[in-house]
Order: C-alpha cells, then structure tokens, then sequence
C-alpha cells in the first residue's frame, strides 16, 4: 500500500493479541533462551526450527562458492534522480501516458486525457509486476510486462485544465471519471532489448492491452453463482466489472499473473442497510475516494457504469441494485497476459485488502501453495493450499499455446485457506478458514459467522471476521512476501507499528465511530506497557518463516528490523548506509546453488530516515547472515556490510515492483508518485526546472553487461 492513500482506521475489532506484543515477549525470551528455543523448535518440526532457519547452510555440509554483493553501498539521496552504484546505468522505461498502439498519442507535456487516449496507454501510478517469456531462448532480450496500475494523481492527470473537476464535492464529468477509470486495472505490454542495450516497448505489438476499473471479469471458486454477489449487471452472480486499486502482485507456474485488490473499499459508498463486511472492510460512506458514484445518471451512461459504484440498496431485490457489487471485489484476480482473455477473480484465496500473493516452494505430487497478506494495521497474514496436487506436465512452456486459466481453476478454485496464528515462542500455526473449523469457543466457524452449516463462500465473503474468530495474530501491515524456491522459507515485511503511545497515555477505541475503552487490538491509540514496551515503531520489519511439508506448524523470527542509524532502540544495528523504515516490496532473486538475492524496498513515513535518504532498494543475502547469540534478529550488529543500499528514488517517490531478466543482467524496479521527475530517458539525470511527473518502470543494468548485485 503506498502511503499515499493508506487508511489509517483501525478495522479490526477483535481482541486477539496483537504481533507487537507477541514480538516483544519473542526478544525477551531469546535473549534469555537463545540456543535451547531452537531445539525445542527442532524437535517439534521434525527438524525445522529456528536454528535451522539460521545455520541451514552450513547444515548443508555441501561447498559453495560464497554468493557475494559486488557494488559499494550508496548513500542517501534527496534529489530529483535516480541513484545507483558506480558502474549502473538507469533508464525511464513506459512511464504513465506511453502510447500501447496507435490510437494513442505520443507523450508531451500539455497532453490532455481521454478516456479513449488513457485506455491505449500506459496507466498510472506503477506498482507491482512480473515478466514473462515469450520464447526461452529470448526471454533475457524479449517478454511481456504485466504491471500493476494501483492509483491516480489527479493533479498530474488534470494538469492542463488545472485539476479535476468538482473533486471534493458535486458531480463529477462522465468522461473524466471514465479517464481516471481507465488509469487503473493492469497493463501488459511487450519490451525489447536492441543491440545497444536499450530497452523499448514495443508500440505495435498486438500483445499490448489494458484492463482496467471497467474490464468485464469472472467470477470463479467459491463465492461465483451465491446469493452473495448477485447484481443488477450480473443476476447469476458470475461476473463484474472491473478490478481496483492493485497494489502488489503475483504469478503462477503455469504462466499467468496475479494481481491483488488492496485498497478498493474506498471506491464504492453505501449509505443504508450497511453489513458487518461493509464496516469490518472499510467500505466508504457519503463520498467515494474520487467520486466515480456521483457521475450516475449522466447522460450517456452506459450500463450503470457509475452507478454501481453506490452499493447503497435502492430495489426490491439484489439484482435490481448493486448493494452486492463490493463483495464482487477484494481478490486475487488471474490474468493471462498471452491471450487477453478475460480475467478471473479466485474467490477461493480469500477476500480482504490484497498486498500481494507469492508462490511457496513447488514440488511434484504436492499441493501448490500461495500466501498472502492484509494490508491494514492489525491484520492478518493468509496461505490458501489447493487441493490439487502439482503436475510439472502444467509448467509454462512458453510459446506454446494452452488454457492457462483452466489451469488457474484446477490449482486455485477449490482448496483451503488459512490464516496464521505466530506464537511468542518462535512458532506458529495456521488456521483453517473452512464452515467446519472449530473456534476458540468450541463452536464451528459457520456457526460462530451466523452461516448455514456448509456456507463456504460467505466465510470467503467474511474472511476477516473468520480470522477474528479463529484467533489469528494481527500483524504491523503484512506487504510484500518473498520465497526462496529452494529451502521454501518465506519472507514478508511488516511496513510499521505504530499503534502505541508512550506510557500513561489514554486509551481510545474508534472502530465504530465510538470511544470504548475495553482489551483488544481495536485500539486507536494504545500506550506502552511491560510486554509493549516500544512505542510508535515506525522502522517496521521483515519476518521469516518455514514450515515442513504438509504441516500447519511453522517457525518464525525477525528477519531484520528497520529503524534510524541514531536510534536508542535499533536491534538490527543499522547505519548510516543501509538505515531503512517502512519496508514495502520485497523479492527473492534466486541465483541457484541455494543461495540468492533479498531485495528489500521502501515507502518510508519516518522522518528519522526521511530526512536522510529517499525511498530506497537495499540488498542482502540471507546466507551470507547469522544469528548472533542474544541478537534479537537475524541482521544484527555484525552483518552490516552484508545489507547495503543498492538504489535511491527520486523525492516524494515511493519505489516499489520488482522483476529481473532471467539471465539477471537487468532489473526492473517502478519509481511510483515521484514530485518532479523524470527529466527524459536517464533515470539518474537530475530534474532541472518543473515537469509533470509521471510514475515510471526504471530497468538498471551494469555497464560491462554483467549481473545485477554481484
């Protein structure tokens, strides 16, 4: 979630134990118990536990060849640039505005949108993406780019008639709700290396397309066809419209891409007969984020294309409104970026506010497995398993023409879902979010949601209140997640924690609007105590975890904490050249032999670092690291020139999306909502004067060619 747009209401009524507290009473006891906490993890999993996840190399007992960071880490920046290493070079790459083909015009500083012109280029605000070969023998010089399109800045979007229209109150014009519509969704787009290195969309290629807030989609797994998500558009409850606010992503073996609704409650307004889903979720009242709904009744509206951004219920029945179309929203929806077909949203991996979803290791004969985050504070982190066992004959072969998405349906509309539990001991389980589960009280899950006996898609509808239920442990903003595809041990940030004051402060409850002061995660403001001793952690951290196959037990640790260089408080020993906060994107960048590459980037609030550096992408590599006896995470104090700064955005950017040519010789990275910037195709060409900024993919390469990091 870029801070940009992030809500920063506390959803979450629960009164399960929040991460914080888990993860303060977890440092004490290591640094009472270190060394005998990981047999006793050890013995439980057979053999997985934390000592494992520390010393798994050297477990080995093979001999490697070390993989080593090659570059001098930079430091800070606060320019209108782009920063990388001495002997990178950076380039703007299909920044917002890019013409996909020929109904299109070419970019210059004074052109002014059309629904039509935003729908043949490129979208806005770049977030999260994946390549995709066409050819093997190709693929480093020649793929596809699905990317994310997660949000708009009106201000640059309007810029030549000097801002929207009617933004904060009024009607809003069809055509620019239309355009801004069109902003969003996804693009795919083909890019092409020439002889001298330069990258290039390819403006012709009939694989360029969009889908966009308006993009007719499926709807597939469990809640497709219920009375949950019937509509006056779609009565059999099958299809919608659309998919919104797509922050982080993912992809599958058999060749598609994932990518994830995350902040989308704030586009749709329900003023009447609101559900528990409507307030657990966040949907918005009075007003949507940008004011779609208020262009209903135009004119020339087609299809109640406006309309059905008001859920409010306004007929007899479900199919004479659109009461029901925000529960056709808030999944992880399946795109084959190859064919164009339409895209399916996978009910069956939960319903919430999507970062991303990766993933986990693959083996033939097992179930696949995806995990997941909820990006919101004091929520939870998901892993969905399919029932169907992995076939490697479903492996993408690029070039080669098959029904991918049939495959999606195989491995991702039917299986389980299950929200994680982390224990202060350094284990964990997951939780299974099935009509049958039982709950902390004894009572099914079904029975404690208020559902029929066999109701599986209205726990998908109600995956939060599930998780509620079922104990789960909210978590400081569960973002990006990674995965080492060899040891399968799976990393995720959680950007920050602030929701707790200094001591002696009061406590306040605003979940709904009232100020109840009773035990629970669903405070607003929480001050310190003996088990919660640090108040607003904004550095955040990343976490780790593994987990035996077949097993819904895991063991956990602190990856690496963020924070400033100067703070009192800063376990994982941070300096002045790799101090971080708000750690956000992350990508496991496997270069065989079981080792590889942890990119870690931010969107950083902490003026502590702020004020040093902009957004940044650092390196590290986890085998190069070692717990240290006492240390409270796996980076600590005697890893620092093991996590090095690697690259540094322009100002008021957020970096963010992460992809790397197969032969690892270019990497790109999306410079998202940059102040002003870019100034032409080199991304570290500092901005002189003032220009319409536009988000923008940057690809970085070595000047002799080489691999990227080492």
């Amino acid at each position: 979630m870029s801070k940009e747009i992030e809500d920063h209401r506390l959803l979450n009524p629960s009164s399960n134990e929040p991460f914080s507290s888990v993860l303060e009473k977890r440092v004490s006891r290591r640094r009472v118990m270190q060394g005998g906490l990981g047999m006793a993890a050890m013995t439980m999993l057979g053999g997985f536990g934390l000592s494992g996840l520390a010393g798994r190399a050297e477990a080995s007992g093979a001999e490697k060849t070390p993989l080593s960071l090659a570059f001098d880490a930079i430091r800070g920046s606060r320019t209108d640039a782009v920063v990388v290493p001495s002997g990178y070079t950076a380039q703007v790459l299909i920044p917002w505005g890019t013409p996909l083909n020929g109904q299109a015009p070419s970019w210059r500083e004074d052109l002014a949108f059309t629904p039509e012109i935003q729908a043949n280029s490129v979208g806005m605000h770049h977030d999260g993406m994946h390549n995709f070969a066409l050819d093997e023998a190709s693929a480093s010089r020649r793929f596809l780019l699905a990317m994310n399109n997660e949000y708009i800045d009106q201000a640059a979007l309007w810029a030549p008639q000097g801002g929207p229209t009617n933004a904060d109150g009024g009607a809003r014009p069809a055509d620019e709700v239309r355009t801004e519509i069109n902003a969003h969704g996804v693009t795919v787009v083909e890019l092409r290396k020439d002889d001298g290195g330069r990258w290039h969309p390819v403006t012709d290629s009939g694989f360029n397309r969009r889908y966009t807030s308006a993009s007719e989609m499926v709807l597939s797994g469990p809640v497709a066809g219920s009375d949950y998500v019937k509509t006056k558009y779609s009565p059999d409850g099958t299809l919608t419209r659309g998919t919104n606010n797509n922050c982080a992503n993912g992809f599958t073996p058999w060749g598609t891409y994932l990518t994830c609704e995350e902040n989308w409650p704030g586009y749709f307004i329900k003023d009447a007969d609101r559900q528990r889903d409507d307030n657990r979720l966040g949907i918005a009242e009075g007003r949507g984020r940008y004011g779609w709904e208020t262009a209903a009744g135009a004119a020339d509206e087609r299809d109640d294309e406006f309309a059905r951004f008001n859920a409010t219920p306004t007929g007899a029945t479900a199919t004479d409104d659109y009461r029901n179309e925000p529960r056709t929203f808030g999944y992880i929806v399946e795109i084959d970026p190859y064919t164009g077909a339409r895209a399916v949203k996978r009910t069956a991996l939960g319903r919430f506010r999507h970062e991303g979803c990766w993933p986990g290791k693959l083996v033939a004969g097992e179930p696949v497995v995806f995990y997941s985050g909820h990006d919101s504070r004091n929520e939870y982190i998901y892993k969905f398993v399919s029932d169907a066992l992995w076939d490697p004959a479903d492996a993408n072969r690029p070039g080669e023409e098959r029904d991918r998405l049939a495959l999606g349906a195989k491995y991702m509309d039917a299986g389980t879902l299950y929200v994680a539990r982390f224990d202060a001991d350094g284990s964990g389980e997951w939780l299974p979010l099935t009509p049958e589960a039982e709950t902390r009280d004894g009572r099914t899950l079904a029975e404690a949601l208020g559902l029929a006996a066999n109701d599986r898609a209205g726990v998908i509808i109600h995956t939060c209140d599930a998780a509620d239920l079922m104990g789960a442990t909210p978590m400081d903003r569960p973002e990006w997640g990674a995965v080492d595809p060899t040891s399968g041990e799976v990393y995720m940030t959680l950007t920050n924690n602030s929701q707790r004051t200094e001591a002696g402060t009061d406590a306040t409850y605003t979940h709904d609007g009232s100020d109840i002061r009773e035990p629970g995660v669903g405070y607003a403001t929480a001050p310190t105590n003996a088990a919660n001793p640090r108040a607003e952690n904004e550095g955040g951290q990343v976490i780790r975890w593994r987990e035996a196959a077949g097993s819904t037990r895991f063991d956990w640790e602190v990856f690496v904490f963020g924070g400033a260089a100067g703070d009192a408080d800063n376990p994982s020993g941070l300096t002045e050249l790799n101090q971080f906060a708000s750690p956000d994107g992350l990508h496991y960048d496997d270069r065989g032999d079981g080792q590889g590459i942890l990119w870690i980037e931010t969107d950083n609030g902490y003026a502590k670092v702020a004020d040093d550096t902009n957004d940044q992408v650092l390196a590290v590599v986890p085998q190069n690291v070692g717990q240290g006896e006492g240390e409270a995470a796996v980076v600590g104090g005697g890893d620092q020139a093991q996590l090095k700064r690697f690259a540094v955005g322009p100002n008021g950017c957020e970096v963010t999306g992460i992809c790397f040519t197969p032969d690892k010789t270019a990497m790109f990275i999306n410079i998202q909502h940059p102040g002003n910037w870019p100034a032409g195709d080199d991304a570290t060409a500092e901005t002189r004067g003032s220009v319409r900024p536009r988000a923008s993919t940057v690809v970085i390469q070595r000047e002799d060619g080489g691999q990227i990091g080492v």
